[in-house]
């Protein structure tokens, strides 16, 4: 084989050649997308992890919200079952002192007619008492029977009373 000296210089020079216009009119632009594409690559990585971040947050705050309505619900639970309690205890209170209210009042319609009953049984001892006097006078009966009788009658309205 034989080594042309001309031959190898001469394909150099072209070879040469050719890549400084490769590289001139191709290479640089296929460089130039290349680095917007890996840029554009970075930049959605970089968006993605700032979603997942703000995803992440998002479902922090969700799950204290949760928390947080629950711990509301149960304290709306629990005041309303004071709430309960203690309208129960109002209501019992309240018929405790109605039933109160009505058992005095029995006691004192029961005083008042054991009141009447007195002033009418008065009422009839002094009845009795002036039909006595008239049947003393028409008896014409010592003082002594008059002061038995008279006793006699006062004891059976004490008696009654």
């Amino acid at each position: 084989m034989n080594f042309v000296w001309e031959n190898f210089v001469i394909q150099l020079v072209a070879f040469l050649i050719l890549f400084l216009l490769l590289q001139r009119f191709a290479f640089k632009p296929l460089f130039g997308i290349m680095e917007k594409r890996r840029q554009s690559v970075l930049e959605q990585m970089e968006n993605a992890q700032k979603n997942r971040d703000e995803a992440n947050k998002f479902i922090e705050e969700q799950k204290q919200a949760l928390q947080q309505a629950r711990k509301e619900a149960y304290d709306i639970i629990e005041q309303a079952k004071s709430t309960g309690s203690k309208q129960a205890d109002a209501i019992i209170e309240a018929a405790r002192g109605e039933a109160s209210r009505l058992k005095e009042e029995a006691l004192r319609d029961i005083e008042n007619e054991k009141n009447k009953a007195v002033a009418a049984l008065r009422a009839q001892v002094s009845g009795l008492s002036v039909l006595i006097a008239s049947k003393i006078i028409e008896k014409q009966v010592d003082e002594q029977t008059q002061q038995q009788l008279v006793e006699q009658y006062l004891q059976e309205v004490g008696n009654k009373s």
